[in-house]
């Protein structure tokens, strides 16, 4: 099992330096093709009119010039805040991000798939690609300030820059990759880079050729580079990093055994958190292709054992089941955005069972097997274009409703500076340029007592759902009924007596 797991020297590069070489024109134009429709379809899909979400408020604000900072609870790292910084320095209007990310995202697939240029044959990374950039998921987030997208670049190319590595012990360009590509996802997820760690090492110490001090190094080295401002900001912000390990635990809901792996198939519908998931199975027909990645990633495997490269379908499949583990049996909730890194890892060996089935082991055109696979891949995406409309239009309804509630806050006296709290607060802020303060929940950032203090010095609104009963120190406070917006119909802003909000 160790020798067929291995590289097939006939692939290897210092076996033969032609077949680099010649498989670089024709690549390059591939991909290059790839990246340039991935980066289209988010322009023309999911770019025009959406808002920025809750979470992406939270870390646009980190590096923003225009958005008061709001609190990073303890899960969150600053990795994708790092990557917008350079366009949110001059404005937070959602659109250019929206642009600056989904330009990024073309390079970043590209460079994720390159790693796998020396292991894979062209139109398997291109059928990859393909698959992988063509899920309503991957289409939706890759344009927005959310990390998991480039969590899933990292973790492709650092598996794939492995594999070179294990099989070349003169590739210190693999070695090179294989550190970026690990520090990247601990830069956006520390959690999900240990568990790329931990695939990448069981993987590592499994195969008696792979047992290099030099691999398990450079993993560790990666995760450390990565995750070092993490765990700085555990001690200066959180009390050490037991203690905002512990926080994030609480803050999902405790980390440990919860079957959530029909959570993630219910949230496949369109539903970007599915929390609590106790919600029905609306539209089954949109977790079909879920049921039949793993009948077609086995197919893929056989296919490749039988080709003499089982590595590249092996590692991949390990490393994509590692990454798995915490969000199909840790925690109790899902969103799809989390699977995205396993869905990345798992493309390679599908497109490899999809290659055959059009092409045959002679390359010859298989017309029945082409039809099939065109037949079925136009449902998939059809199912997927159905499920991204309706997520971006609900998002776009977001936020006009947002904007009009905004504009009905900033009638009553609720313009910048000024602070929100309660309900929905984080997101309204973005509209007002209200600063945001919890004082409860994931996002406890102030006090009853901060918030009372505050509301002596500049505007303060405490946003109440409807049904909830306002928090103690504001039921004396002015109540006004938002209705400038049928999605908030209901909710309640409390403000304090108006000698309080003068300025």
């Amino acid at each position: 099992m160790q020798e067929r797991l291995s590289p097939d020297p006939r692939t290897a590069p210092q076996h033969d330096v032609r077949l680099e070489t010649s498989r670089t024109p024709r690549t390059v134009p591939w991909l290059v093709i790839l990246c340039v429709v991935f980066v289209a379809l988010q322009c023309l899909l999911v770019v025009p009119g959406t808002g920025l979400g809750w979470d992406e408020s939270i870390y646009t604000s980190q590096v923003s010039r225009d958005l008061p900072t709001a609190f990073l609870s303890a899960p969150r790292a600053r990795g994708i805040s790092y990557l917008v910084a350079p366009i949110a320095a001059f404005t937070s209007s959602a659109t250019a991000l929206r642009i600056y990310l989904a330009v990024l995202s073309g390079p970043g697939l590209f460079l994720a798939l390159s790693a796998w240029r020396r292991l894979l044959p062209v139109g398997v990374l291109a059928a990859a690609g393909a698959l992988f950039s063509t899920l309503w998921i991957t289409l939706y987030y890759a344009p927005q300030v959310m990390p998991n997208v480039w969590t899933a670049f990292g973790a492709l190319a650092a598996t794939g820059c492995f594999l070179r590595a294990a099989g070349d012990r003169t590739d210190r360009k693999a070695l090179a990759g294989m550190a970026a590509g690990i520090a990247v996802v601990a830069l956006m997820r520390p959690p999900d880079a240990v568990w790329l760690a931990v695939g990448l090492g069981i993987l590592s110490l499994a195969v008696r050729r792979w047992r290099r001090p030099a691999i398990l190094l450079v993993i560790l080295a990666g995760v450390v580079a990565g995750s070092l401002e993490w765990v700085v900001e555990a001690y200066t912000h959180y009390g050490g990093l037991s203690a905002r390990l512990h926080r994030a635990s609480e803050i999902q809901g405790g980390m440990g055994w919860h079957m959530a792996v029909d959570d993630q198939v219910r949230s496949l519908d369109g539903r970007v958190l599915c929390r609590p998931c106790d919600v029905p199975w609306r539209d089954p027909v949109t977790a079909v292709w879920w049921f039949l990645l793993p009948l077609v990633v086995a197919a893929g495997s056989v296919v490749a054992v039988r080709s003499r490269r089982a590595a590249t379908v092996v590692v991949p499949i390990v490393v994509a089941g590692a990454m798995a583990v915490p969000y199909l049996f840790l925690i109790d909730y899902a969103a799809p955005r989390f699977l995205l890194p396993t869905y990345a890892l798992l493309a390679l060996p599908a497109a490899d069972c999809l290659r055959r089935l059009v092409s045959g082991s002679a390359g010859r055109l298989r017309p029945l097997g082409a039809l099939a696979v065109v037949a079925v891949l136009t449902g998939h995406l059809a199912v997927q274009y159905g499920v991204l409309n309706r997520v971006t239009e609900g998002n776009r309804h977001m936020r006009r409703e947002y904007q009009k509630v905004a504009a009905q806050l900033h009638t009553l006296g609720l313009r910048p500076p000024c602070l929100i709290s309660g309900h929905m607060d984080v997101r309204i802020s973005v509209y007002t340029g209200c600063v945001t303060r919890e004082t409860a929940g994931a996002d406890t950032s102030i006090t009853p007592a901060g918030v009372v203090a505050a509301a002596r010095r500049l505007p303060v609104g405490v946003m109440v759902a409807p049904h909830d009963r306002p928090p103690a120190y504001a039921r004396s406070w002015r109540e006004v009924t938002l209705t400038k917006s049928s999605r908030f119909r209901g909710h309640r802003v409390y403000l304090p007596p108006a000698q309080h909000r003068s300025r």
